[in-house]
């Protein structure tokens, strides 16, 4: 009976079940660490020389989860346990740590104990290596001009006092590893922070961190890298155009997952532009196989070079290079008629704080000298779509296009969306707050219409998803979009439908 209820009792893994602390702190549940490293080769656990360096350690699952395929890996070259398990933790599994938190934790998940040279550690290290092969040391951020040199923290976020974290990890601040370690890694694994602020904000305003991860886990010249990491880099991504770049042009790496929703990951996590895991190969030098995982759940497989002759960014979903090739035929782009963010001079806070416009009046009904202003009300989630009027004098930008008829298109919204918020047809006397884009101006109103129309379109939606890569939209997400001619004279019946 006893046995009976323990074998019929679910006991799930505890790092399984371990909540996201921040936007650095994102964990990896162990069966995604499996995944990845099930594109290792398979030889390297059967090899008591591989040496694994995790160098972003959260949780320390990574790890764990190699001791395990090296313990078996080795069974026939050490018989004993106890002393391959002592090989295994002293010779061949490393981390770096990135928080005091993380460090204690990854530390209890692979030796069993928070202290790596105390009685209930798998294996006793020394007292001269307390911190067995995990280290954390908690350095500091090197200030120039209010920015950190190594990460570009912001100074007035982050120059904290001791009892803050500094997040100035270890790994990307001039840490030579090879010397701290005394050694060279075969293979380099884990789940880098993904970004930091830089003093304006989070999401889209937040600097990267993981590809300086990895470019400092390629200086080191491992044999295999294996990291998962956020997709944005593969479209756009605050600073990341030469780190795609330099990714394009790298035949080393050999495998990539994609998927366009992070929740295939992990659940219950929302990250613009879904997550990837890749495996970099020094001795490789070729096509990548690549796997595509849509929002629709299917998955998609192509052999191929990351860098095309069709596009400046990588095609995550290659089914769409016929649809890409044909957009880029056309010369003229719909680009060109769209405005820049904010296209009136309101900020996105206009009806929010009326008290920072107090030279404005905003008004509930329109007479012959105001012009009527879309914009938000509410905070993010309960924000709603409100109109007032104000004073045609009070619009210094873009006047021209006041007594125009345009479109205004919703500057953010859910990178998952293939169809965006309703669009606005603006009347003349009509602006708006940087909230949308303005598309437009046109002459009439059928030119107005015609061009809801066309956005309307199947091939205008998917070239738009295509190119996005965060929440923002900007006059450059519509760039692979053909112009059309809208007026009378267009080749185009608009009137058909182009859904």
């Amino acid at each position: 009976m006893e046995n009976s209820l323990f074998q019929n009792v679910y006991n799930p893994d505890v790092l399984s079940c371990i909540a996201n602390l921040s936007n650095d702190e994102v964990f990896t549940p162990p069966e995604l660490a499996n995944k990845i490293i099930d594109m290792l080769l398979q030889e390297l656990f059967e090899n008591p020389d591989t040496t694994f360096l995790d160098p972003c350690c959260k949780s320390g699952v990574f790890l764990r989860e190699i001791a395990k395929r090296l313990i078996k890996g080795l069974e026939q070259q050490i018989p004993d346990l106890e002393k391959r398990i002592e090989h295994i933790f002293s010779k061949q599994l490393f981390g770096i740590a990135i928080t005091e938190l993380t460090r204690l934790l990854s530390r209890r998940s692979v030796y069993c104990s928070k202290y790596p040279s105390g009685e209930f550690s798998v294996y006793q290290f020394s007292e001269e290596k307390p911190q067995g092969n995990i280290i954390f040391q908690r350095i500091k951020h090197t200030w120039k001009d209010g920015k950190c040199i190594y990460c570009g923290a912001s100074q007035n976020e982050y120059d904290r006092g001791t009892e803050l974290e500094t997040h100035a990890y270890q790994f990307i601040h001039n840490l030579d590893v090879n010397k701290v370690f005394d050694m060279k890694f075969d293979v380099i694994i884990g789940n880098p922070p993904y970004q930091m602020s830089d003093g304006g904000g989070t999401g889209d305003s937040a600097k990267p961190l993981y590809h300086i991860f990895i470019e400092n886990a390629k200086k080191l010249s491992p044999q295999f890298i294996a990291m998962i990491v956020p997709s944005r880099w593969m479209k756009g991504g605050k600073g990341l155009n030469e780190f795609r770049k330099t990714m394009m042009n790298d035949m080393r790496i050999k495998i990539i997952h994609d998927f366009e929703d992070a929740k295939e990951c992990f659940s219950g996590l929302h990250i613009d532009g879904g997550v990837c895991y890749f495996l970099w190969d020094k001795d490789y030098n070729g096509k990548v196989n690549y796997y595509f995982k849509s929002l629709d759940g299917t998955t998609n497989h192509s052999f191929r070079f990351l860098r095309s002759d069709v596009s400046e960014t990588i095609i995550r979903d290659y089914r769409q290079s016929s649809i890409i090739q044909k957009a880029l035929v056309e010369k003229k782009k719909f680009q060109n008629i769209v405005s820049v963010r904010n296209p009136f001079g309101f900020n996105a806070d206009f009806f929010n704080t009326p008290e920072s416009y107090s030279n404005i009046t905003v008004y509930e009904a329109s007479d012959k000298t105001r012009v009527k202003i879309y914009g938000v009300k509410g905070k993010k989630g309960g924000a709603k779509r409100v109109f007032g009027y104000i004073a045609e004098n009070n619009v210094n930008k873009n006047t021209a296009s006041i007594n125009q008829y345009k479109l205004f298109f919703s500057k953010a919204y859910m990178t998952t969306s293939t169809v965006p918020p309703e669009i606005i047809v603006g009347l003349p006397k009509t602006i708006c707050t940087e909230t949308f884009l303005m598309i437009g101006g046109f002459d009439s109103k059928i030119e107005a219409e015609n061009c809801l129309a066309y956005i309307k379109s199947k091939f205008f939606r998917a070239l738009l998803f295509y190119n996005r890569h965060s929440l923002n939209m900007s006059r450059e997400s519509f760039k692979l979009i053909p112009m059309q001619d809208f007026t009378f004279n267009s080749d185009i019946d608009w009137n058909l439908s182009t859904e």
